[in-house]
């Protein structure tokens, strides 16, 4: 057997190759399922049950203007310095919002302005990127996440209903973009 791990920014051979965290998650899974001779939902399974399961979606707005872009990132910027009020989220609350950056652990340079960051009290999270990498024009992502140890069997959309309703309204990005849902969902 092989283990082979990686990330997708990094360069695998001579020169950068996009795009190819596909390529090391079908890996990955090979590896495990070669050393677990389970199925991938029974494996799935069985992770959840010891440890919960972390309920994740990302919902792309593509081919925004730049200005769209812009000024959803702007009214959510406005919620994270305490301009504009925070909405209530059924059952939980926002305890923390702040603007993301990252600093490379090997060269040391830092990224400013990766983003917002929404954290719950009860652990869950949401991310709005705005992105330069889609096809034309802008496109903010939005990342979803939960977790529940003991609720493993719903439906991811059930379970982040509550994030999606608090995404939509710290951002004015229905109103902003005049869409009514995002372009993709994953």
């Amino acid at each position: 057997m092989i283990s082979v791990c990686g990330e997708e920014s990094f360069g695998t051979g001579s020169i950068h190759i996009r795009e190819k965290d596909g390529m090391w998650a079908a890996l990955a899974w090979l590896s495990i399922l070669a050393g677990r001779k389970m199925s991938v939902e029974e494996i799935v399974q069985d992770h959840w049950r010891v440890y919960g399961r972390h309920y994740y979606s990302r919902h792309d707005y593509e081919n925004l203007s730049t200005e769209q872009g812009k000024s959803v990132m702007a009214t959510v910027g406005k919620c994270v310095e305490g301009g504009s009020p925070m909405p209530s989220l059924k059952g939980d609350k926002v305890a923390q919002c702040f603007d993301f950056s990252y600093k490379d652990p090997v060269t040391g340079d830092v990224a400013e302005k990766q983003g917002y960051v929404f954290l719950t009290e009860h652990g869950s999270r949401i991310i709005f990127r705005l992105s330069g990498t889609g096809s034309s024009g802008a496109t903010i992502r939005i990342y979803l996440e939960r977790y529940d140890p003991e609720v493993i069997d719903a439906d991811t959309a059930d379970m982040l209903e509550p994030l999606v309703e608090l995404a939509i309204t710290v951002s004015d990005i229905m109103s902003i973009s005049g869409r009514t849902g995002p372009t993709v969902i994953t």
